[in-house]
């Protein structure tokens, strides 16, 4: 192996390793930043508005990280071996696959707020749970065609779930930064 090589490896190295240890830290403190965002409604008819409008925003986040940093590199081939950018697209792809994770467990959590909502979304947050790992996963490369359906199926199952309570889930993809915590 080239020293220019080797040098290409340790950059990319260190730049997944930077990342994976920003991915994490958001992951800590998501859930603290978004419940001290989150306006405090003073009637119950607000808190299932502003409980369905949540839902819509985290699910789309989900759903436009997943198909922009997943879905379409991988239907793109840079996540097998010898692709040109493959260790940084895994690496999008692991903290897009934590950051969907994480945004889809608060979109299950907004579903509560609202009763046809929290009846529509509670047979999905099973296979929320099992989407887990998908991050760590994405990183090392270990993810395959099984890993990639089984989101798929989760992401399209919270959208169909909204839109059957009034809700419409449209994807919005969320920048680098957003996914980093940044």
């Amino acid at each position: 192996m080239s020293v220019a090589a080797q040098q290409e490896a340790v950059d990319e190295a260190l730049a997944a390793q930077a990342l994976t240890a920003q991915a994490a830290a958001w992951q800590e403190t998501a859930d603290e930043a978004a419940a001290a965002a989150t306006p405090a409604p003073t009637t119950s008819a607000e808190k299932q508005k502003f409980a369905k409008t949540r839902f819509v925003a985290n699910a789309g986040l989900a759903a436009g990280a997943t198909y922009q940093w997943i879905i379409k590199p991988y239907r793109a081939g840079k996540f097998k071996k010898g692709a040109k950018g493959r260790t940084f697209a895994l690496v999008k792809a692991g903290l897009a696959g934590a950051f969907a994770y994480n945004r889809l467990k608060a979109a299950a959590d907004n579903a509560k707020g609202d009763p046809l909502l929290s009846k529509a979304v509670a047979p999905l947050t099973a296979g929320i749970e099992s989407l887990k790992g998908l991050g760590s996963k994405l990183r090392k490369g270990d993810a395959g065609d099984a890993d990639l359906s089984s989101l798929q199926d989760v992401i399209t199952g919270v959208k169909d779930a909204g839109a059957g309570a009034g809700a419409t889930v449209t994807d919005r993809v969320p920048s680098l930064s957003q996914l980093s915590g940044g």
